[in-house]
């Protein structure tokens, strides 16, 4: 079962963000109400942009590093094709 997740967002200033979760919903709204990550805080509201699922924590972790070596072209592009 795929219940690991990698996941881009848009902040209000334009910026990405790229997070891991097991529950995308929640995280979001954590990110929206200034309780996720140190980054977001200040920049909400975020929309979800890019969502990818994978049946191991591992395997999303190893993407998620995989999605922020990418430059931010790159990033768009990935979130385009998605």
């Amino acid at each position: 079962m795929a219940d690991h997740h990698v996941y881009v967002l848009e902040c209000a200033d334009g910026t990405l963000y790229t997070g891991y979760t097991t529950d995308v919903e929640r995280r979001v709204a954590e990110h929206d109400a200034g309780e996720g990550a140190k980054y977001t805080r200040g920049r909400t509201p975020v929309t979800l942009r890019h969502v990818e699922s994978f049946n191991s924590r591992s395997m999303a972790m190893s993407r998620e590093h995989a999605i922020k070596s990418l430059s931010r072209a790159e990033k768009e592009e990935l979130i385009d094709e998605g």
